[in-house]
């Protein structure tokens, strides 16, 4: 009689101990899907994760914020078009004129300026082609009347729209005549320098990337310090109203953020080789 008992006692106190394992788990698993989709996806430019930047600048964002971001580096048009689809919740992106279209169109909520660096002309040092210099447009007339080889990103980035800009200007019609040592390699700001290391080539850059390039061989910094080189980098929020799965309040978190002292501060404090490689500007227009 007690052995009944003492086991009808123990299948009781295992049945509770259960009961209150699977409450207890349940209660749990909301948490859990809450916490697993607390990220966002930021669709943004090469020069901004090559540069190292993303890798100083997202884990004081998720230490502020607990937000995740998974980042999708490639040209700016291209990050552009995956706003446009909706597989972005936010772009981290360097071409103006295109980002005013693109929120101009709705598909985003609104433009803000994060902040500038410079694009810069990288040639062999050698210097074959006699470019060095502050003008970028006199520099884009001699290549082109030259045979010297020059590496076009070619795929639709801001760094690719500058180029083609810088050409027109240079009065160079990339589309009908490209010059006789141009060439296009479809590829990130990384892959274009290397391929311009190997082959000796003049190359298009953003001056973050170049600074945390290691693979430069013969190559250098040969124009520079023109006006025109300015490079201006913004932040937008892809738009509800366009796809509804889109986070905006998490995307909206990390866009306030990174215009906020404290975001704005952590773009200036990142530096290689003591050198800093993009200058925060949020009030800009």
């Amino acid at each position: 009689m007690d052995h009944r008992m003492t086991l009808a006692r123990l299948n009781r106190f295992t049945r509770r101990h259960a009961l209150a394992l699977g409450l207890a788990t349940a209660a749990l698993l909301p948490l859990s899907a809450h916490a697993q989709d607390k990220f966002i996806v930021m669709s943004s430019t090469t020069s901004t994760e090559q540069s190292g930047l993303f890798a100083h600048l997202l884990p004081a964002f998720k230490k502020a914020s607990g937000i995740d971001i998974r980042v999708v580096a490639q040209g700016t048009g291209q990050a552009l078009d995956m706003g446009r689809r909706g597989d972005a919740d936010v772009l981290f992106v360097h071409d103006q004129v295109a980002e005013e279209k693109f929120v101009a169109e709705g598909f985003g909520i609104e433009r803000r300026p994060v902040m500038y660096n410079d694009f810069i002309v990288i040639g062999p040092k050698s210097d074959p082609a006699g470019v060095k210099g502050n003008d970028v447009v006199e520099a884009l007339k001699k290549l082109g009347a030259s045979k010297s080889e020059f590496v076009s990103r070619g795929d639709k980035s801001g760094t690719h729209a500058a180029e083609l800009r810088y050409w027109k200007a240079a009065g160079v019609d990339i589309a009908a005549a490209k010059p006789a040592g141009y060439k296009e390699c479809g590829c990130g700001m990384g892959p274009a320098l290397n391929i311009a290391s190997s082959t000796n080539a003049y190359v298009l850059a953003d001056r973050g990337t170049w600074l945390s390039f290691k693979n430069r061989g013969e190559l250098a910094i040969l124009v520079e310090g023109d006006k025109r080189l300015f490079n201006q980098y913004g932040v937008i929020v892809v738009n509800p109203a366009k796809h509804a799965h889109v986070k905006k309040d998490l995307a909206q978190a990390f866009a306030d953020w990174v215009v906020s002292p404290a975001g704005q501060a952590s773009i200036a404090e990142y530096k290689i080789g003591g050198e800093q490689l993009f200058f925060p500007n949020a009030g800009a227009k």
